[in-house]
């Protein structure tokens, strides 16, 4: 057999496979779900993160006519929920709705157990909750100038209170006492709850945390929002500028939410579920329960979110780096 026949045999074959696997694909698409989907959350029931996701799930039960349930495995800083899914079966069957520290797992631990590039397909970036500053309603601090000023003017600079170490609202402190060139210390604690009761108590200078927990004390005239490290002021509390509108440009940080999947879980599957999550997204009911519970609702394509989540990566790696973060 000449070379040049046996070069169009085996294009002949290529194309054949090709359109033979195309019709398996649809199918792939169209059959799914055909049963229940766990989506896993890497947090205990009650917080953001699980309230958002049972929000989604309910929306995605009603349009795919297949329960989507949350189980809710906390632990590690959600390493213990990523290595689960890393690990499942790729299917279109379990579902990872990841949070912030998935993109900051290596640069605060070093090597894990699975690989967060490797061993996942971004789906969507279901949503994020803005990070507020936030004082006691008692001191005189009107501005981020103000407390900056402050800062500057103790030896010892300020103190933060934190939900945690190597938490969002802790990267995001550590990354205000850079851009603001003012000492600081980050104090650590066990959720957002204590974190406020500190700051109502007038033992911790500041917080930056979301907004969810801080608004009934807000409301009651006990605590002032000073400002929101977002690009542009949030609609879950519009009335409060941005760093960037008070002269600190970089100071840019907030929590977020989105589906993943295990790495082989078929293209078309995480297309089909990326296209649902969007449409949920855009439904108005939706979007003003998430709002009401602090979170923005985004929305986008697997390559948009998994371009996210590598500049989160790079941005937040220098952080940790430069502030010697350390996981607790």
């Amino acid at each position: 057999m000449s070379l040049h026949r046996r070069r169009f045999i085996s294009q002949a074959a290529a194309v054949a496979g090709a359109f033979g696997a195309f019709p398996s694909l649809l199918r792939a698409q169209d059959a799914w779900p055909q049963r229940p989907i766990r989506v896993i959350s890497p947090y205990g029931a009650g917080g953001s993160n699980d309230i958002s996701a049972r929000i989604l799930c309910e929306a995605l039960s009603k349009r795919l006519h297949q329960q989507f349930v949350v189980e809710n495995k906390p632990g590690a800083g959600t390493r213990l929920a990523n290595e689960y899914v890393a690990r499942a079966a790729p299917d279109g069957y379990t579902w990872l709705y990841a949070a912030a520290p998935f993109a900051t797992v290596e640069p605060m631990y070093g090597k894990v157990s699975y690989d967060p590039v490797r061993d996942f397909k971004a789906v969507t970036l279901a949503v994020v909750a803005p990070v507020f500053l936030i004082v006691n309603a008692s001191t005189p601090f009107k501005s981020v100038a103000d407390l900056v000023a402050f800062g500057r003017s103790k030896p010892e600079g300020l103190t933060f209170a934190t939900p945690g170490s190597g938490s969002g609202p802790h990267l995001t402190a550590e990354l205000f006492f850079k851009e603001a060139k003012v000492k600081g210390l980050n104090v650590h604690f066990r959720g957002d709850a204590t974190a406020y009761t500190e700051l109502l108590a007038g033992r911790v200078d500041a917080t930056l945390t979301a907004m969810s927990t801080a608004l009934p004390h807000v409301q009651a005239g006990k605590l002032r929002v000073l400002a929101v490290a977002s690009e542009e002021r949030s609609p879950v509390y519009p009335s409060v500028p941005t760093f960037r509108e008070q002269g600190f440009t970089n100071i840019v940080g907030y929590g977020w939410f989105g589906f993943m999947a295990p790495a082989a879980t078929p293209a078309a599957v995480v297309d089909r579920m990326s296209r649902e999550v969007n449409s949920v997204l855009k439904e108005p009911a939706i979007r003003a329960r998430l709002i009401e519970l602090g979170s923005q609702p985004q929305g986008g394509t697997p390559a948009e979110f998994a371009s996210f989540i590598s500049q989160e990566t790079r941005k937040w790696g220098e952080v940790i780096k430069a502030a010697g973060v350390k996981p607790e």
